[in-house]
């Protein structure tokens, strides 16, 4: 498995980054932009996913990096109601609904599937490391 020093390395980051892009560029949709709260809310909870995924890892701890991650599948499943609503309304198509839902479906299970790895290993967070380790840490990095 590849080595993690930043959040950016994250698979799962980089999957709600390319989601919340594409959440950003439905917004634009001419019917989906005249409804400010909507739009808005959907943007905000799709960064929300990637932007508490980052939070978490920067905390330096295990247990705080899960909580975070919850945070950002509950932002997941916010989005996904809200695209349920925004199609209700008639503001997206069809195709764009059955679209966006798969990728956020597919990054909630992302997500859990990284709350269950990180559950199960030993590793605490780089905080919790001893000054001698933690150069060691630094070093070889920690593979998730």
């Amino acid at each position: 498995m590849a080595k993690v020093e930043r959040f950016e390395d994250l698979k799962v980051w980089q999957v709600s980054r390319l989601l919340a892009i594409e959440v950003f560029e439905l917004s634009k949709n001419e019917k989906l932009a005249k409804d400010y709260s909507i739009k808005d809310q959907m943007n905000r909870s799709a960064g929300s996913i990637m932007d508490n995924i980052a939070e978490g890892f920067e905390r330096g701890g295990k247990k705080e990096f899960i909580h975070f991650l919850y945070i950002a599948k509950g932002s997941a499943g916010e989005l996904r109601s809200q695209i349920y609503r925004a199609k209700d309304r008639g503001f997206i198509e069809n195709v764009d609904f059955e679209k966006l839902l798969k990728k956020v479906e597919e990054a909630s299970k992302q997500l859990m599937g990284f709350i269950q790895y990180l559950k199960n290993t030993e590793y605490k967070g780089n905080k919790y490391v001893q000054e001698s380790e933690l150069a060691y840490e630094n070093s070889n990095n920690f593979e998730l």
